[in-house]
C-alpha cells in the first residue's frame, strides 16, 4: 500500500500508531453483536469505512437514507452491513455522524452504550484498518481518483460518488489499481438501477431493435471538465475543518469562504453529466468503447461514434422528457425518451410491446447499493464497475475538452489518445499538488 507522506506533517510513524490505538480501542459488544438473538453475526457482514460524511449531501443520504440511497435508513438501516468507520475534514460532521450511528447500534443491539463506529480526520488512517472491507466515496469532486487510487491499493473495494475522476489519466489510474489490486468498484450512477427501472425498460426497448438503428441521441447536457479556481482574500477557516487536507491534491491557496463539493467545476457540465452520458453509454452498448469525434454543429456540442450514431449535447427541439439524467433515442422506427419522472415513446405501444432477444444482455439491477455489496460479496462485476465509469468519464471529460478548446477533436478509443493532436493531449492529465499523485 502507498501512504503518502501528510501535508499536515504526520510522520509515517504517527500515522502507523494512530492505526495501531485505533485497533486497540476497547469496545463493549452485546450479545446481539456477535450474531445471538438472530442476528446477522459479524463475520458475515460488511465493514464499512464511510468517507465524507456531508448531512446534506449524498454522503449523509448513502449513510443514514434519503434521495440517493433509496434504502430506507441508508447504509446505517441495513442488517448486512456495519459501517465502523467515518471520515470527514470537518470535525462536527465526522462526530455527529460517529454519535449517531453509536446510538443507531445500540439500540439495534440492545446495549446502553455501544461503541460501534470510529471518526477520522485523515482518510489515511480508515484506509490503514484491515477490518474495512469496503468504502463509501463522497467527497469534493478533486479527491474522488486519488482516494479510490489509494482505496485500491488498501485492499478496499469502492463505492464512488460521480465525476469519478476528473482528469482522463486519473481515470486511466482508478481502472489499473482496480484491475491490478482485485478489487470491486461501483460508480455512484444509480440511473441503470434505481427509478423503477425506467432507464433499463428504456435500454431494453433500444436494444432489442424495436425502434430500428439508432441515428441519433439527444443527451440534454453538454460533457464538462474542471478548473483549478482560485476564490478571493483570505477569511479565518471556519473552527474543526483541516482546510489543507480539504484542499489535497487541488493547488494551495489560503480559505477564502467557498466550500463546496463542485468548486473546481470548469466548463461544461462534469457534475450532471455523468448520469446522463453514462446512461447513453449504456443503451448503445460502449460500455468499453467511446465517441471517435466531438465536434460543433450550429454551435451545438455533438459527439460521433463508429457506428454513425451522433450524440447532441442539448435538449431535444420537439421537447418531451429532459429533466434530470435522461436522453431521446430516434430509431428508423421511431423514438424512446426517458429521465428521472418519464418514459415515453413515438408509438405508445413500444413500451409495451414483449422485446426481441437483444433485451436480454441487458445487465439487470433493481438496488444500486445493493449490487455494489452483493458483488462485494460474490466478487461479480457490478453494474457500474470500474471500465464502464471510466469510459462514462472519459466521455464526459471529452466533451469539457472540446468547449474548452472550441473546435473539432478526433479520438482514439482504443489507444486513448488524440491522434496527432499535441494541443489537446496535454489536456488528458493535470498536475497535483505533492504527494497526491496518482
Amino acid at each position: 500500500m502507498i501512504i503518502p507522506a501528510s501535508t499536515t506533517g504526520r510522520t509515517r510513524r504517527q500515522f502507523l500508531g494512530t492505526l495501531a490505538g485505533a485497533l486497540a480501542a476497547p469496545l463493549i459488544v452485546p450479545a446481539s453483536a456477535l450474531g445471538r438473538g438472530g442476528f446477522i453475526p459479524p463475520s458475515e457482514r460488511i465493514n464499512v469505512g464511510f468517507i465524507g460524511v456531508s448531512p446534506n449531501g449524498q454522503s449523509g443520504g448513502h449513510l443514514f437514507g434519503g434521495r440517493w440511497t433509496y434504502v430506507p435508513g441508508g447504509y446505517a438501516g441495513r442488517d448486512d452491513v456495519q459501517v465502523v468507520a467515518v471520515c470527514d475534514v470537518f470535525k462536527d460532521r465526522r462526530e455527529a455522524a460517529r454519535q449517531r450511528l453509536d446510538e443507531i447500534y445500540a439500540a439495534r443491539f440492545g446495549a446502553g452504550k455501544y461503541t460501534a463506529c470510529s471518526a477520522y480526520n485523515d482518510f489515511r488512517d480508515l484506509l490503514a484498518r484491515k477490518d474495512i472491507d469496503a468504502v463509501v466515496i463522497s467527497t469534493p469532486i478533486h479527491w474522488h481518483g486519488v482516494m479510490s487510487v489509494l482505496a485500491a491499493q488498501a485492499g478496499k473495494d469502492v463505492y464512488c460518488e460521480k465525476p469519478t475522476a476528473i482528469t482522463i489519466r486519473e481515470s486511466q489510474a482508478m481502472r489499473a489499481a482496480v484491475l491490478r489490486h482485485g478489487r470491486v468498484f461501483q460508480a455512484g450512477t444509480q440511473q441503470r438501477s434505481e427509478y423503477e427501472g425506467k432507464f433499463r425498460h428504456a435500454c431494453e426497448i433500444v436494444r432489442s431493435g424495436a425502434i430500428g438503428k439508432v441515428r441519433e441521441v439527444y443527451a440534454f447536457k453538454p460533457g464538462g471538465t474542471f478548473a483549478w479556481k482560485r476564490f478571493g482574500p483570505p477569511k479565518p477557516a471556519p473552527e474543526g475543518l483541516d482546510w489543507d487536507l480539504y484542499l489535497g491534491p487541488a493547488p494551495w491557496q489560503p480559505f477564502a469562504g467557498v466550500v463546496n463539493a463542485h468548486m473546481f467545476m470548469g466548463e461544461g457540465d462534469i457534475n450532471w453529466a455523468p448520469h446522463h452520458y453514462d446512461f447513453i453509454q449504456w443503451v448503445l452498448d460502449a460500455d468499453r468503447s467511446g465517441p471517435v469525434e466531438i465536434f460543433f454543429e450550429k454551435d451545438v456540442l455533438q459527439y460521433r461514434y463508429a457506428n454513425g450514431v451522433v450524440v447532441h449535447a442539448c435538449l431535444p427541439p420537439e421537447g418531451g422528457p429532459g429533466g434530470s439524467g435522461g436522453a431521446r433515442f430516434i430509431g428508423t422506427n421511431g423514438w424512446v425518451a426517458v429521465d428521472r419522472d418519464n418514459i415515453t415513446a413515438s408509438h405508445p405501444e413500444l413500451l409495451t410491446a414483449p422485446l426481441g432477444p437483444g433485451a436480454a444482455a441487458v445487465y439487470h439491477s433493481t438496488s444500486h447499493a445493493g449490487n455494489f455489496l452483493e458483488c462485494v460479496r460474490t466478487r461479480k462485476r457490478p453494474i457500474c464497475d470500474v471500465e464502464t465509469a471510466h469510459r462514462s468519464a472519459s466521455t464526459v471529460i471529452l466533451g469539457g475538452l472540446a468547449l474548452v478548446l472550441k473546435r473539432t477533436l478526433k479520438w482514439d478509443p482504443v489507444a486513448e489518445c488524440f491522434p496527432g493532436d499535441d494541443e489537446a493531449n496535454r489536456l488528458l492529465a493535470t498536475t497535483f499538488r505533492p504527494p497526491w499523485q496518482v
